[in-house]
Formats: structure tokens, C-alpha cells, sequence
């Protein structure tokens, strides 16, 4: 299970916003091979001042359209399929959000499976959790 935050300038039209949403999941499904119902993303709109970053960190021009995107997920992809990840990404949210590639920045924290709780105050991935 990723949880995807993603980060922006508050301004966006609500179409564009889901748009970016949706191309996340959507590679996501296709790279990482999650299932399809495992989708939970935070969008946090912030004012042009509450978001920080510097335009040109490594050669990359951004903008004030740029969209941060976090995503924390299981440690056991290795990095060809992080590679696929971020380069589907990009494709989907340039084709069908109009977010610039140079305004895409996307961060993976890897974690393990005792890691997560779906509720009831279980380590759901791990077997026999104790309640």
C-alpha cells in the first residue's frame, strides 16, 4: 500500500488536481503492480509562501506549478521499477494534467511491512498480528 502525499500551490482548478492524482495511481498500478483499490493520496494546497523550493536545484527550471509528489511504500522494488515509476509519472501527468516535467518531484520513502496498520490497531501485513 503507497501513501501518496501530493503537494502543490493552492490555485489549481479541481479537474487538474484529480487529473495528478489520478495519473499518480495509475502508474503506480501499472509499475509497482498495486491493486487497483489501493489508492490513498493526501493533496495539500499551500499558499505561494508556505511552499519553498529552490527553481533551478540541478539544472531543472521550475515553476510555481511545480507538484510535489511523496510516496511511502514497501522497500522491496528495485530501482528499474522506481525508474519506470517516476518516467510514467511524467507521462501521465504531462499528457493528461498539462504539469510541465520540469515542475514533477517525486520522492520515495521506503519502508517494511510491520510498518503499516490499516486499523484495529494491527500491523496488518504482518502474520498472526497481535491485537
Amino acid at each position: 500500500m503507497p501513501l501518496v502525499q501530493i503537494s502543490l500551490i493552492r490555485g489549481r482548478k479541481p479537474e487538474t488536481i484529480r487529473a495528478i492524482a489520478d495519473g499518480v495511481h495509475r502508474a503506480l498500478v501499472e509499475t509497482f503492480l498495486i491493486p487497483p483499490d489501493d489508492r490513498f493520496q493526501l493533496i495539500q494546497q499551500y499558499d505561494a509562501d508556505s511552499l519553498i523550493y529552490d527553481p533551478d536545484y540541478m539544472g531543472v527550471h521550475r515553476t510555481d506549478e511545480v507538484v510535489f509528489i511523496n510516496i511511502t511504500a514497501s522497500n522491496w522494488r528495485d530501482t528499474a521499477a522506481k525508474q519506470a515509476l517516476y518516467r510514467r509519472i511524467k507521462e501521465l501527468l504531462t499528457a493528461e494534467a498539462g504539469v510541465r516535467a520540469e515542475d514533477i518531484v517525486i520522492v520515495l520513502t521506503p519502508n517494511t511491512k510491520e510498518d503499516w496498520s490499516f486499523g484495529n490497531g494491527v500491523a496488518s501485513y504482518v502474520e498472526k498480528a497481535a491485537a
